[in-house]
């Protein structure tokens, strides 16, 4: 598209939705559309739930039911930049709209409380940015709190303005206005000029943020505005005219207030959110009287500081006034992988980065943040709260996520946070000689940093074990299956075959048939040996090899009947001794392969299109070398 037309085609939008009026006018648009005067919690709402909702059923998705047990919604406004705090989410929609309702939550201020980097502020910022780009607002011409209109309205004539127009009006005029009203417009309100703006941090129309203040220097001008200091020589003190109505609470009327790291103020500084809240009005500067608002508080902060203010018994007026809501860190491993893809997307990292990287440093992540248990290991933990299978002896281990978040208290609310992490993606990428990171790389980065940490030693020792100990041989592991998948060609479809003729075999033995022989098409029983070649790979030994059978038979015959695809992936148990059976028949010859120095031209044939099946799958050539080097070295030391 051309610039120009694109310039002129965005000042054409916005002059046809310039509105300037008067009062008159204005009344016009409320009869024609009666929700046009909203209240700020139900501007919100409204904002969140337009773009509708997903509904997540335990009975449907196995995720949803080994994690949260009960349904979940998913609000579209927020599901494709927040992953793994839909519970969070979900009880803060429900805060505006019980707010939205006229419930007791309109008067109360929402406030959101967790570790560091767990998304707080990246909720309230999504609020802030959604404000200036989707709503506009009628507001009186000239005022400084971009005040509702209807606020003309005399008292006396309100009941039959709300009867006519099929509204309710709340509020009344601020000082300014009601100066205006009577001396400009000789008290004629339906004269008073009326105007569409757009919320704005920058130009302060129904945004503000309060950052934490110096104890010893908080003045509440910041909150409330002042007086005018050089206009009092020129009108009476308690003239409105003398006011400067610039403070966050003004600025925030019909909007949000975000007060950030709210409990790191003094308690005084804070005492105008009690009326703010519960009253509907904040102090004016000065000899005047009070002045109604409406508008969202948000605060936040980190558990440290609430534990502090909510221990002080002089700080309970503030406490009835907060809706608490808790934000844990992520603990689903493929949700936190999400959030990386997301600040990697959104910067300018043009380095390639090897498969598995983000997944281990993910791994780290989560695992930092998970507490021990007596019924599993970390990882097993990870895996079950990821909605994973885990197998165990050949069955899917039966453990009970929901009774494993009650053993423990505060899970989710320490370890290892998102902005550690992305310092050590960053420093990892920086330090990349070969524009490239793979995973051993990023590992040895997040070593460094952890010593650096100033936490506990204990703390630090759980981190450095889980780097260099429990995740490392999980991703070696990985590493293996990857280079086995590289050297099988056609792995895919040989895994296919495996899994297809071992279900040929159980289901002759389960119903006690006989099969047909491929090549000479005889009548053969089914063949023992090959069976058990295949159920050895996960432990499955004697006598409970029947069971096994028979409960794969029950498991795809399921599937069948609910018409889902069969594939070698579908049973987690046969699934995985499928994949080592045909790993094991290869191991050898691969590992021959990766740890010749000298290879035949057969050998480094072999090497070649391991290499390139590896690229093909998302390697680079430096990374691929590289990891195959280091297999070679260190993968099969000990074998």
């Amino acid at each position: 598209m051309d610039l120009k037309d694109l310039i002129q085609k965005d000042r054409e939008r916005k002059r046809k939705e310039k509105f300037e009026g008067t009062f008159l006018d204005y009344l016009e648009l409320v009869k024609e559309d009666p929700t046009t005067p909203k209240l700020s919690h139900k501007r919100i709402y409204d904002m969140v739930s337009r773009d509708g909702y997903e509904t997540l059923d335990p009975e449907k998705e196995v995720r949803v039911r080994n994690i949260y047990g009960e349904k979940v919604r998913v609000y579209n406004f927020f599901k494709d930049e927040f992953f793994g705090i839909e519970k969070a989410i979900e009880e803060i929609v429900k805060y505006f709209h019980a707010a939205s309702l006229g419930g007791e939550e309109a008067r109360q201020m929402l406030y959101l409380v967790g570790a560091v980097g767990s998304g707080k502020s990246s909720l309230v910022e999504k609020l802030k940015s959604a404000l200036e780009e989707r709503e506009q607002i009628y507001a009186l011409s000239g005022c400084p709190m971009h005040e509702e209109p209807l606020h003309l309205v005399p008292r006396h004539l309100r009941g039959q303005f709300e009867e006519e127009l099929g509204v309710k009006i709340d509020g009344d005029l601020c000082p300014v206005c009601r100066w205006r009203l009577v001396n400009e417009y000789d008290s004629q309100y339906e004269r008073f000029p009326v105007r569409l703006v757009s919320f704005s941090k920058r130009n302060r129309i129904g945004i503000a943020a309060v950052p934490p203040v110096d104890p010893n220097n908080q003045d509440t001008s910041v909150l409330i505005g002042s007086v005018d200091i050089s206009k009092i020589d020129k009108y009476p003190e308690d003239d409105p005219r003398v006011l400067r109505l610039n403070g966050a609470f003004n600025v925030g009327n019909r909007g949000l207030i975000e007060f950030i790291e709210i409990f790191k103020n003094e308690i005084e500084y804070l005492h105008t959110i009690i009326t703010a809240t519960q009253e509907k009005v904040i102090p004016a500067p000065g000899k005047q009287n009070l002045i109604y608002f409406d508008g969202v508080i948000v605060a936040h902060s980190n558990f440290a500081e609430w534990n502090k203010f909510k221990s002080e018994l002089t700080n309970e007026a503030l406490l009835d006034r907060i809706v608490k809501i808790e934000v844990p860190y992520c603990v689903e491993l493929d949700q936190e992988v999400r959030i990386y893809q997301k600040y990697i997307k959104k910067s300018h990292f043009e380095a390639h980065i090897a498969p598995g990287t983000i997944r281990f440093v993910s791994m780290f992540a989560v695992c930092s943040r998970l507490k021990e248990t007596n019924k599993v290991d970390i990882l097993t933990k990870m895996k079950l709260y990821n909605g994973e299978d885990v197998i165990d002896k050949g069955k899917v281990k039966k453990v009970s996520v929901q009774e494993l978040k009650r053993d423990v208290e505060g899970e989710g609310f320490s370890g290892i946070s998102t902005r550690f992490v992305m310092k050590a993606i960053s420093d990892a990428i920086v330090e990349s000689e070969h524009e490239c990171i793979n995973p051993l790389q990023l590992r040895d980065v997040l070593i460094r940093k952890v010593r650096q940490l100033t936490i506990a030693d204990e703390e630090k020792k759980r981190y450095l074990t889980l780097l260099t100990d429990t995740l490392h041989k999980e991703y070696l592991k990985e590493l293996e299956r990857e280079i086995m998948r590289a050297f099988v060609h056609a792995y895919e479809e040989q895994a296919e075959g495996l899994f297809n003729n071992y279900v040929d075999h159980i289901e002759a033995f389960c119903n006690k048939t006989k099969l047909k022989d491929p090549v000479t098409k005889e009548e053969v029983n089914p063949d023992e040996h090959f069976m058990r070649s295949i159920e050895e790979q996960i432990g499955i030994v004697g006598e409970a090899a029947k069971g096994f059978r028979q409960d794969v038979m029950a498991y795809l015959m399921s599937m069948f009947r609910k018409n889902e695809k069969v594939a070698w992936r579908s049973y987690e148990p046969l699934k995985e001794a499928v994949e080592n059976k045909l790993m094991a028949s290869v191991k050898d010859l691969s590992r021959i392969v990766t740890k010749a120095k000298i290879r035949d031209k057969e050998q480094q044939q072999k090497y070649n299109v391991m290499v390139a099946k590896m690229i093909e799958n998302g390697y680079c050539e430096h990374c691929a070398e590289s990891l195959l080097k280091y297999a070679a070295n260190n993968l099969w030391t000990t074998e």
